[in-house]
């Protein structure tokens, strides 16, 4: 599942939350964000077979995306092809400089650690 916000693309796992919503162990968990976009994300369509997502913004763009890494494949009206076999080679449109940020679906929590030395007034300081 993918959603759109302010010009970045998030993908969420709800596999284990379909399976019982009702369980609160099963979460809805987030696994990718990239920016995609300078401006508002205001359409998305996922091609399945060949693992992309097309974006298109209020800016006029339409681009071309791996929807399992992120990776920019780049818009609709340039001049060369798109490669949608090699995603080896990083590149990103020339308003976006955030990389993708890959979120692991398990995190530990911190724990909470006791105190061992409060803080004391030391009236002689």
């Amino acid at each position: 599942l993918l959603s759109a916000t302010e010009g970045y693309i998030f993908r969420w796992n709800i596999a284990s939350f379909l399976e019982d919503s009702r369980n609160k162990k099963n979460q809805i968990k987030e696994q990718l964000c990239w920016r995609a976009h300078a401006t508002e994300v205001v359409d998305l369509f996922i091609e399945e077979e060949k693992n992309v997502v097309v974006t298109a913004s209020i800016d006029g763009s339409v681009r071309l995306w791996h929807a399992m890494t992120g990776y920019y494949f780049g818009y609709f009206g340039q001049a060369r092809r798109f490669e949608l076999t090699d995603t080896s080679r990083l590149i990103l449109p020339s308003d976006v400089n955030d990389f993708s940020a890959i979120i692991k679906e398990k995190s530990k929590r911190k724990e909470k650690k006791q105190v061992i030395y409060p803080l004391m007034l030391d009236r002689d300081k």
